[in-house]
């Protein structure tokens, strides 16, 4: 029997959210640390809802109110607490998005048409939609992988929501997972709905042990059980075992007298007899009892093979996404030193058209070395080494806060500048 597998995955950051999308979007050229993925069949991969810009660009999109509120926010805040959406986002504890997994079995895949697959997933997002309770604006992409052994759908959402800010009193945007699986004992329910839905539309898949009370036994218990049926087993064994001897010996040595129907016996072999049967009455009345804990620990026991199975392929999986998460990060800092090289290489040509470049030319190097400094790539020091001498130092100066009034020493030492109030 196959196993219904649904999956919940927070995506804490908006890099994590761009790696994941150069990842389910297939944007990489090779992938050395999964070779399951087979490129030549990602024309195969199915989207069910497409995006068709890189992650984060569609995230900013989808979360466009709650960038306005979060500006509107900022201007009434102190210089040195203000933080830029993009920084309130990552460094918030919330989430940014939430990837959901669905998948199966291959024996469950095996001889599905495309079709079948297709109605597979829409059943997948009818889940989505209406059990957890996503609109379709809330879902960012959702793709089925045809590339690999085993066909899955990575669904990705936004949990935005408004909600009460009790410090305020106002109604605020925020993202929140919660709001969508509050907890484990809620998403086992939700497990439970996305089963059922799948039954209902005629896919031959097992859930687990829905109910069982063994679903949430642990391993002490599970011993303790064990240890318990066991010992009982054994007292009922030993008990019938001593008055079974007892009354075989009894009857050995007494002669019974038969008279027509009746049969007579000796006064020691009746109590022996009586002996017998009240011992084999206790254990047939343990029997429901025995039979119940035995029917316990084989639901246990199938619960935990179902749960193994689906670990196995989860912790597969894991692996795969940690080697490729290191090979993404090796090529993230290749890209970074390339980055850098490039902007350093590109101070002397800044310089030189600061000097000699047209009005328009100088406007858009300023413009441009800004921008490059608001995001950390250039510091203060390139910004002196670029503008010193040109018709843009005092508007360059400025940006970065140096100006405090119009009278400005500034001294070279050791190829650098030192800036003098």
């Amino acid at each position: 029997m196959s196993y219904a597998i649904f999956r919940s995955q927070p995506i804490n950051t908006l890099q994590d959210l761009a790696q994941i999308g150069s990842h389910n979007k297939r944007e990489k050229k090779a992938y050395k640390s999964n070779p399951n993925i087979k490129l030549d069949r990602s024309k195969d991969n199915i989207e069910l809802v497409k995006c068709d810009e890189k992650y984060v660009k569609r995230f900013y999109e989808l979360t466009k109110d709650y960038k306005k509120e979060h500006e509107e926010r900022q201007k009434t805040i102190r210089e040195d607490r203000k933080k830029s959406y993009y920084k309130m986002l990552n460094d918030a504890r919330n989430v940014v998005a939430d990837e959901l997994l669905f998948t199966s079995d291959s024996l469950f895949f095996k001889d599905k048409s495309k079709e079948d697959i297709l109605r597979w997933a829409n059943t997948c997002m009818e889940f989505v939609y209406n059990d957890l309770g996503y609109t379709k604006e809330q879902v960012l992409h959702s793709t089925i992988h045809m590339d690999e052994k085993i066909p899955h759908i990575h669904c990705v959402v936004i949990p935005l929501v408004k909600k009460l800010d009790k410090r305020t009193n106002t109604d605020r945007y925020t993202i929140s997972k919660k709001q969508y699986i509050k907890n484990n004992e809620h998403l086992s329910e939700l497990q439970d709905k996305y089963h059922n839905r799948l039954i209902k539309a005629g896919f031959d898949l097992e859930r687990g042990l829905k109910g069982s009370t063994a679903e949430n036994i642990n391993i002490r218990e599970f011993k303790k059980m064990t240890k318990r049926l066991d010992k009982s087993l054994e007292k009922s064994t030993l008990l019938l075992n001593d008055d079974y001897k007892e009354l075989k010996v009894k009857l050995s040595k007494s002669k019974p007298t038969i008279t027509g129907k009746e049969v007579k016996i000796d006064k020691d072999t009746y109590q022996a007899l009586n002996k017998f049967m009240s011992s084999a009455k206790k254990v047939v009345e343990d029997i429901p009892k025995t039979q119940s804990m035995v029917k316990t620990l084989e639901e246990y026991s199938k619960n935990f093979r179902t749960t193994q199975r689906e670990n196995i392929q989860l912790n597969k999986e894991v692996s795969r996404l940690e080697l490729e998460n290191e090979e993404i990060k090796q090529e993230n800092n290749r890209l970074e030193n390339l980055i850098y090289n490039l902007l350093q290489r590109l101070k002397d040509l800044f310089k030189k058209l600061l000097h000699i470049g047209t009005d328009k030319e100088k406007d858009n190097v300023s413009e441009e070395i800004k921008y490059h400094y608001d995001n950390n790539y250039y510091s203060d020091l390139d910004l002196c080494y670029i503008s010193k001498g040109t018709t843009k130092e005092r508007e360059i100066f400025e940006h970065i806060g140096y100006i405090r009034n119009r009278n400005r020493d500034y001294k070279r030492k050791d190829d650098d500048f030192e800036i003098s109030m």
